[in-house]
């Protein structure tokens, strides 16, 4: 049965790719660090069920320690010219769309089909592993239409993967923060002192301190998910929906999008924040959050109004 195995194969050969790229480019001084960090990364996806806990807890150190230390940088790959693509994309047209259409396509086409042959590809991970096909399909309609060189794609992924730099883990890093301080009790802790800073009685002040605790939590750890379980142990569940009565529903729903104003504000949120601006090669890495700000501030005082309006109708 085909499934995370499959993705994880896939992942890891990727970066693997990376590494022994990165390690022959000698325009970056820094190439051995690159090289070992995506080769950890490799590893981690190859291999990570074999090390086990202790050796994956080894793994992650070593990741944070080449980074950390500043071990990684940046060289000159090769790539095309910006009068190059120009000309491409005059010559081609619009056509230059199809490739990246067929990804969502395949992914939204093998999740509805493959979960109706569960004997096939695991129900649960059809998603992924139809996402997972779409790109090695798109992969091959652009060797047979473009004919680049085989090692083309890798070049231009692991330029922008190191422009992105360490900053490509921190989703999954902050997401997995996020699980450990629910286990930790962060959200009881939280609500303690929130008791303190709540006026007796007080639903707006609750609804205040609920709306702004996920956007403060996302900003420092990147992740609205990770901020989610924190807060709702602290306000969401206990004051909100058990003490007050509210919905549910709403109090979850709305809540994400509050702590998603705080994903706007945030360089902890590199996939969204600093990917864009590596891409448009920005001076500015923060760019993207300055254009940003503007319209979370506002944003954020909505959804806080809405958590009031509707999740307390009755």
């Amino acid at each position: 049965m085909i499934g995370l195995n499959f993705v994880y194969a896939i992942a890891g050969l990727t970066f693997l790719a990376y590494a022994l790229l990165g390690l022959r480019d000698r325009s970056n001084p820094k190439r051995f660090g690159n090289a070992a960090f995506h080769g950890l990364i490799a590893l981690s996806f190859l291999a990570g069920d074999r090390l086990g806990n202790l050796g994956n807890g080894m793994l992650v150190l070593a990741l944070v320690a080449i980074a950390g230390t500043g071990l990684m940088g940046r060289g000159a790959a090769a790539t095309t010219t910006g009068d190059e693509r120009r000309i491409e994309a005059e010559r081609r047209g619009n056509r230059l769309f199809l490739p990246a259409l067929i990804i969502p396509a395949t992914a939204l086409a093998g999740a509805l089909i493959f979960r109706e042959i569960p004997a096939i590809v695991d129900p649960k991970q059809a998603t992924l592993v139809a996402l997972t096909l779409g790109v090695l399909l798109a992969l091959g309609v652009l060797f047979t239409w473009l004919r680049p060189s085989l090692a083309r794609p890798h070049d231009e992924g692991r330029r922008l993967i190191d422009g992105v730099g360490w900053a490509l883990l921190l989703p999954q890093m902050l997401a997995a923060l996020g699980a450990v301080f629910a286990l930790a009790g962060v959200g009881e802790a939280v609500g303690i002192i929130a008791g303190h800073a709540i006026p007796e009685g007080s639903l707006v002040g609750a609804v205040l301190v609920y709306g702004l605790g996920m956007a403060l939590f996302t900003i420092v750890m990147g992740n609205a998910f990770a901020a989610f379980p924190v807060m709702a142990s602290a306000i969401g569940v206990p004051l909100l929906i058990r003490h007050y009565g509210g919905d549910p529903a709403v109090i979850a729903a709305i809540g994400m999008l509050a702590g998603f104003c705080g994903t706007l504000m945030t360089p902890m949120a590199a996939n969204f924040n600093l990917v864009p601006a590596a891409l448009l090669e920005l001076r500015d890495r923060n760019a993207v959050i300055r254009q940003q700000v503007g319209t979370a501030l506002p944003l954020l005082a909505f959804n806080i109004l809405m958590i009031y309006v509707l999740g307390f109708r009755s």
